[in-house]
């Protein structure tokens, strides 16, 4: 992730680097989901992950850029 405004981060693909929605529950882009698990995997993946935010059960593990006291708290 990039900062591009302060206090925002710019989600980028894990894969290629290309623009990631803030929203999104993935860390990768459409085009490189579906090229590594293939159309049928990625949706399902992507529909798992978006009912485990809405029962409130998807947790970030992503602790790059923070502190050792902030990384404690994950």
């Amino acid at each position: 992730m990039v900062e591009s405004k302060i206090g925002e981060m710019e989600r980028k693909c894990i894969y290629c680097g290309d623009h990631v929605s803030a929203e999104s529950v993935i860390d990768f882009c459409g085009k490189c989901g579906k090229d590594v698990w293939g159309e049928k995997m990625f949706n399902a993946i992507v529909q798992n992950m978006e009912e485990a935010r809405e029962k409130g059960d998807l947790v970030s593990t992503n602790t790059i850029g923070l502190t050792p006291l902030e990384r404690k708290f994950f």
